[in-house]
C-alpha cells in the first residue's frame, strides 16, 4: 500500500496537533444515533462538527455474548454480590468480587474466545479465560474457564512471584502459526494505595495445538520499571517461517513501543515524540461520565504491503488520547541494532499520515488483509471506525460501521481472526471507573462481524 502522509507541515507536536481547518466546520444539530447519515460532534470550543458518516448499507456488528456481572462456578450467591470500595481490600484474596471482574480483551481462534479479565480489584480468580462457543449456545452469561487452567491464574496469598503463574493480562492475539501471545503485567492495579508489581512484567507464548507454553521472556528493567503501562500486543509473523516472529508492545505510560525477536530471544524498544498523547483530545465525554486522559501510545497493527516492497510491510499505531495515526516499515522496528542507535537513527522513518477527525479516539485497532481496510476501536463515540488504506488518510475517507450508545458502550478490544471476522468487546469501563455499573442491565458484551459484510455500502468498501 502506498503511504500518503499529511505535509510535513501539519505534524502533530507536544504544542499542538495538525491543522483542523479542512474538516472543522459548525453547522446544525443533528440527531445521534446509528444508521443516520450524519453525527453531530462538539469541539472543545462548543462549535459543532458535521461529519458524514455513511454507515446505513453496512451490516451491524452481531452481538454474540452478553453478562450483566460475571459469575464465579465456585463462588456463592452472597459473595458474587460483594462490591469493594477504593478503600476495602478482602483478606481473603479468593473471595469473588463479582464487579471487579470486568472483561477487556477478546480473541477468537477456532471456536475459542480468549477472554481477559486485568487484575484491576481483588477477587478475579482468573486474568486468562476461554469461552467454548460450542458449549455456550445462549448469548447470555456464557461460562468462562481459566485458561489453561485455575492454578497457572492464581495468586500466591503472600503475592510472591512465580514464573508458572499469570498475574494480569489486558490484551491477547493468536498468529498464523496457532500461538496464543500477551504479555503478564505482572501488576495488581488495586485501588487505594493497594497496586504491587509482583512480578516482572513478562511476555508468554503458548501453542494452541498442544495447550503448552513454549516462551516466557521476562522483560529486564532496563527495559522497563512497572508493567501497568502495557494494555496491548500485535504479532507479525513472517509469511513462509513461523520462527520468523515479532512481538510489538506498546507503552501508554512511558510512550515507548517494545520489540522482541522470537528468534533473537530478545528485545529492544523504540521512543519517539509521535508516541505522546495529543492534549487536546484528552477530554472524553462517554455515557455521561466527563473525565480526562493522557495515555500515550496503545495500539499497533500490521498491515499491508510497504509502498512498494514486497518485503516489507505497513505497521501502523496510535496513542489512544490522539485522533492521529502514524506509521512505519515493519523492518524498521526489527532492526535492533538502529534501536539502540536512537531516535537520531530512526525518528524519520515514523510517519504521521493524518488524523482521523474528531473524537475518533481509538483504543484497539486491527487490519483485515482481505479487504485492506483498518478498523477502529472508537471509546469516544461508541463505535467501530474504518479506513481503507487504498485510499488517501483524510477525515472524508473514514466511515463507521457500527455506532451505538446504548449497547456499545465503550468498545476495548477489536480484533479480527484468521477467516476474516471483526471481534469486538465493549464493557463500559468508564462507568465502572468513575460511576457506578447499574448490575441489572446487561453490561458486557462481544460482538462479531464478517469484515467484508461491515464495510458494505461505507465510505471504506
Amino acid at each position: 500500500m502506498a503511504i500518503i502522509p499529511v505535509d510535513e507541515r501539519r505534524k502533530h507536536s507536544w504544542n499542538g496537533g495538525p491543522s483542523l481547518a479542512p474538516y472543522h466546520s459548525c453547522g446544525a444539530q443533528m440527531q445521534l444515533r446509528a444508521g443516520v447519515g450524519a453525527v453531530p460532534l462538539r469541539c472543545p470550543t462548543g462549535c459543532l462538527f458535521s461529519e458524514e458518516l455513511r454507515i446505513t448499507s453496512a451490516e451491524k456488528l452481531q452481538l454474540v455474548y452478553q453478562w450483566s456481572q460475571l459469575k464465579s462456578s465456585n463462588s456463592s450467591e452472597a459473595s458474587q454480590n460483594v462490591v469493594f470500595t477504593a478503600n476495602s481490600v478482602p483478606a481473603d484474596e479468593d473471595t469473588f468480587n463479582a464487579y471487579g471482574n470486568l472483561p477487556m480483551g477478546v480473541t477468537h481462534h477456532k471456536g475459542i474466545l480468549y477472554v481477559t479479565i486485568p487484575r484491576r480489584r481483588p477477587g478475579i480468580p482468573a486474568t486468562l479465560n476461554v469461552i467454548d462457543m460450542a458449549r455456550n449456545p445462549s448469548a447470555n452469561n456464557p461460562t468462562l474457564d481459566p485458561y489453561p487452567n485455575l492454578l497457572v491464574n492464581s495468586l500466591r496469598r503472600d503475592f510472591t512471584a512465580d514464573p508458572k503463574r499469570v498475574i494480569s493480562v489486558y490484551r491477547t492475539q493468536v498468529d498464523r502459526c496457532d500461538r496464543l501471545w500477551f504479555v503478564d503485567t505482572g501488576y495488581l492495579e488495586y485501588p487505594g494505595g493497594a497496586g504491587r508489581q509482583v512480578q516482572r512484567p513478562a511476555l508468554w507464548v503458548i501453542d494452541l495445538t498442544i495447550n503448552r507454553s513454549v516462551r516466557r521472556f521476562e522483560i529486564p528493567p532496563e527495559m522497563v520499571e512497572f508493567g501497568y503501562g502495557i494494555p496491548n500486543i500485535e504479532v507479525d509473523v513472517d509469511d513462509r517461517d513461523c520462527g520468523r516472529a515479532y512481538a510489538y508492545i506498546p507503552d501508554y505510560e512511558w510512550r515507548r513501543l517494545y520489540v522482541y525477536g522470537l528468534t533473537e530471544g530478545r528485545m529492544w524498544r523504540f521512543e519517539h515524540n509521535y508516541f505522546s498523547f495529543e492534549p487536546r483530545y484528552g477530554d472524553f465525554n462517554v455515557a455521561g461520565q466527563q473525565f480526562t486522559w493522557y495515555d500515550g501510545i496503545f495500539s499497533v497493527a500490521v498491515g499491508g504491503r510497504w509502498e512498494n516492497s514486497a518485503a516489507e510491510r505497513t505497521v501502523y499505531l496510535h496513542a489512544m488520547v490522539s485522533v492521529s495515526e502514524i506509521a512505519v516499515s515493519n523492518r524498521i522496528l526489527q532492526n535492533e541494532t538502529m534501536a539502540q542507535l536512537g531516535s537520531g537513527a530512526y525518528g524519520r522513518a515514523f510517519h504521521h499520515l493524518g488524523a482521523r477527525g474528531p473524537n475518533t479516539q481509538s483504543s484497539s485497532h486491527a487490519y483485515d488483509p482481505r479487504t485492506g481496510v483498518l478498523f477502529y476501536a472508537e471509546i469516544n463515540r461508541n463505535a467501530i471506525g474504518c479506513w481503507n488504506t487504498h485510499k488517501q488518510f483524510t477525515p472524508e475517507n473514514h466511515g463507521i460501521v457500527h455506532l451505538d450508545n446504548e449497547e456499545m458502550i465503550y468498545p476495548a478490544d477489536l480484533r479480527i481472526d484468521s477467516d476474516g471476522d471483526l471481534w469486538v468487546i465493549s464493557n463500559r469501563l468508564p462507568i465502572w471507573i468513575y460511576s457506578q455499573l447499574n448490575r441489572t442491565e446487561v453490561n458486557y458484551r462481544i460482538w462479531r462481524q464478517s469484515a467484508s459484510r461491515a464495510i458494505a455500502g461505507t465510505v471504506c468498501a
